[in-house]
């Protein structure tokens, strides 16, 4: 048997760390890969990955993909915000860095795939030679952020700590003495210091946020915003205007420069249009195919919930809930499931209030 190359991931975290170790019991031959994503300020997780390829005993290598990341990632970042969406970096990251310019840079070197410490499943269908994702039991599921994985992606894919919850993991870091055992997870993007977006915006543009109005849904001013890109929908605390009654932002008119307010209830959609949709088991369904029941998830923390997938042309698709929806956000991503299968997804264009997705839906018969 030859044994196969895999280079793993390693953010100096324990996920990656025992994904490196798990597969060394399993006969590969591990390289540890650290991506420098940006030009200061991960001195010490590259260290810790230094250490625990060291105690491993397997070779470290570090990328520079500043110049790569700062393109397709914050860039990308900064502008959502500024067009008044809410973007998820994690995925586009995954899409373009990690299984992107990091799984180039692997085979092109004369490895076999890459792993990373994600927590979710590939296997390949024995019937249509297809690589599927699927979520796993853990609480730590991160299907979501992978879900616009190519099949080339899939296939040179691993993730050694699918299947184990996070005690687990960091037992098997304590048996293998790996330095970053006790080290906590990282919950916040990981370029935009204290989690604070607005002022990474700010620093990055090299200039303040424009400030502009808060509208009521009739279009009537009633406050001053500090800049849309402060503002996601859904959101109630830290408008910083008191009203006197609880108001949320409904929407977010970047051409104006107005966030529009509502009150309970109003952030509700029952249907939604998404962009770049990227399906798994099966090949782009045709424009107008029969429609497909669906599980969906609207954000990274959200319960999947039964939809109906409408798919549109220019790889666009429409979903409709069987019950409606609070705070569907653009720029977000849109999952879709089968049960733990995970069918593909898309970033979410924009909500579709009920007796429109209703009109809607007759143009396509």
């Amino acid at each position: 048997m030859i044994e196969k190359t895999i280079w793993v991931g390693m953010s100096g975290g324990v996920d990656s760390s025992v994904a490196a170790a798990l597969l060394l019991e399993q006969g590969y031959r591990v390289v540890g890969v650290t991506l420098r994503l940006r030009p200061s300020g991960a001195e010490q997780d590259i260290e810790d990955a230094r250490r625990v390829c060291a105690a491993l005993g397997v070779e470290h290598r570090v990328l520079d993909f500043t110049d790569r990341f700062r393109h397709c990632v914050m860039e990308d970042f900064v502008q959502q915000y500024l067009d008044g969406r809410t973007p998820n970096p994690c995925v586009r990251c995954n899409q373009t860095i990690k299984f992107g310019a990091m799984l180039d840079a692997a085979l092109e070197n004369g490895a076999d795939g890459i792993a990373t410490g994600h927590y979710a499943r590939v296997e390949r269908d024995a019937k249509s030679g297809r690589f599927l994702l699927y979520r796993t039991d853990s609480k730590k599921d991160q299907s979501y952020v992978l879900y616009g994985l190519t099949q080339h992606q899939l296939s040179h894919a691993l993730f050694p700590v699918t299947g184990l919850e996070k005690e687990t993991v960091r037992e098997i870091a304590r048996r293998y003495a790996l330095p970053v055992a006790s080290k906590g997870d990282s919950m916040e993007v990981c370029f935009v210091p204290d989690d604070c977006h607005a002022r990474f915006i700010e620093d990055f543009t090299a200039r303040p946020l424009r400030p502009g109005n808060f509208v009521d849904e009739q279009g009537r001013v009633i406050g001053r915003h500090q800049g849309i890109a402060r503002y996601t929908i859904g959101q109630r605390k830290g408008l910083g205007v008191a009203f006197g009654r609880p108001r949320y932002v409904v929407r977010i008119d970047a051409q104006k420069n107005e966030v529009v307010l509502g009150e309970e209830g109003r952030q509700l959609s029952s249907a939604l249009l998404a962009r770049h949709m990227n399906y798994i088991p099966f090949d782009p369904p045709a424009p107008y195919s029969p429609p497909r029941r669906v599980q969906a998830k609207i954000r990274y923390q959200a319960p999947p919930s039964p939809a109906t997938l409408y798919p549109l042309n220019g790889g666009e698709a429409r979903l409709e809930f069987d019950q409606p929806q609070r705070s569907i956000t653009p720029g977000q991503s849109v999952v879709l499931y089968d049960g733990d299968l995970v069918l593909g997804g898309g970033v979410i264009a924009a909500s579709i209030p009920g007796g429109q997705a209703q009109a809607d839906k007759s143009t396509t018969k």
